[in-house]
Formats: C-alpha cells, sequence, structure tokens
C-alpha cells in the first residue's frame, strides 16, 4: 500500500490556545477523520495515528507557524489535503501550509524558536536594562520542580529585545533543561504580564536542516 508523508505549517490562536497539547492532538486527530485522510496507523498491540508535532506548545501560549506531520495511508494532492483540511479546521486553528515529504524523511528536529508578548511602553525601560543584565551573565541559574540540578537559562536564551510595544526572544532546542518562554519573562521581571490579559506568541519554530524548509 502507498504511503504518503505530510508537513503541515498551522495557526493556533484565540480560545484554542487554552487548550492542552495533548488535546489539540486529538484534534487534529478528528480533523483528519472529518476531511476524509486516513492517517497511518503504527503497529505493535497498541496502533495510534501516524502523526508528530516537532514541538509542543505549551497551555496558554499562542502559535503563529506550528509544524505537525501526518502518515497517510492512502496518497492525496497537496491541494487536496489542504482543501480539505482547511474545510473543516475548528476555529482558532488555521492551516497555512501542507506539503508533500518523501516517506523516509527522519522525524524533524527544532534548532530554536522565536517568541514575543506585548509590552508596556511603562515597563519598556526597565525590560531593556533587564536583556542586557541577563545576556550579559553566562550562567543564570534556576531551580525546577522534580530536577536536582539547576537550570541554566542562558544555555538556551540566543536572543532577546524591545522592539516597539513588543518584547522578542529566540530560545534554542537543546537536549535537555531547555528554558520555557515563562522563565525567560520572570527572569526579566515580566513574568506579571499574562495575569494582566497579555499572552505569549510563538512566531516561529525553524526546524534542522535538511528536513527543514522554512
Amino acid at each position: 500500500m502507498s504511503r504518503q508523508k505530510l508537513r503541515i505549517r498551522f495557526r493556533k490562536f484565540g480560545d484554542l490556545r487554552l487548550i492542552s497539547h495533548r488535546d489539540l492532538a486529538r484534534a487534529f486527530e478528528r480533523l483528519f477523520r472529518r476531511a476524509c485522510l486516513p492517517l497511518a496507523m503504527s503497529e505493535g498491540f497498541h496502533p495510534h495515528p501516524r502523526i508528530n508535532f516537532p514541538s509542543a506548545l505549551a497551555l496558554g501560549i499562542q502559535g503563529e507557524a506550528e509544524w505537525v506531520e501526518a502518515l497517510l495511508a492512502e496518497p492525496v494532492s497537496e491541494e487536496a489535503a489542504r482543501m480539505r483540511l482547511v474545510e473543516h479546521s475548528p476555529e482558532g486553528l488555521e492551516i497555512t501550509d501542507v506539503r508533500t515529504l518523501d516517506v523516509n524523511t527522519p522525524k524533524p528536529q527544532v534548532d530554536r524558536a522565536d517568541y514575543e508578548i506585548p509590552l508596556p511602553s511603562t515597563r519598556s525601560e526597565a525590560a531593556q536594562q533587564a536583556i542586557v543584565e541577563l545576556l550579559g551573565k553566562q550562567e543564570y541559574l534556576i531551580e525546577r520542580d522534580g530536577r536536582s540540578v539547576p537550570i541554566n537559562l542562558r544555555d538556551t536564551l540566543v536572543s532577546a529585545q524591545v522592539n516597539g510595544d513588543r518584547l522578542r526572544f529566540t530560545l534554542s532546542a537543546v537536549r535537555e533543561a531547555q528554558a520555557r518562554p515563562r522563565e525567560i519573562l520572570e527572569a526579566l521581571g515580566l513574568g506579571d504580564l499574562e495575569s494582566h490579559g497579555l499572552w505569549l506568541t510563538r512566531t516561529a519554530v525553524h526546524l534542522t536542516a535538511p528536513s527543514s524548509r522554512t
């Protein structure tokens, strides 16, 4: 049987940003069923749909350019797949691109991810100073529940800047002990922004070569 691997780029926004990653995966499984795109199943005693997210998006964070890969049991044209997915997508989930990959293409690895959050003008100067201080350190250690060894946020933080009315920063994808975006906000003295009705957005997820086409 001929199979087909799809790489799909999508947006997760609005109220849908408040669902968990597990619920998002279930939403995609339902979407494929409604779109009449049969997912291939894994082998073994407990088969599951062959669908993969390179990077999970934390609860409450909006995603502007997220990725998911799916293996179909039967091939279909890229345009037909895109149109069916767009037609049946729930509110808050927007399909922006569909591409076919070789079925033997390995699972993608994330190189880095970009984030932003609105920044009140009254917090801009202090945020800029906090960025300078944080980027000037070789280490910024934090404790995390469940870990006996502190995490160095500077191992993950690639860049940070205030750009107009936005704080923007980039996190690298290290193998273990990766900093979380909300931990960066805390380190910059901005951990309260979400409680004031502002929310984080992951604006891009950059995949490593050779499988990336971002």
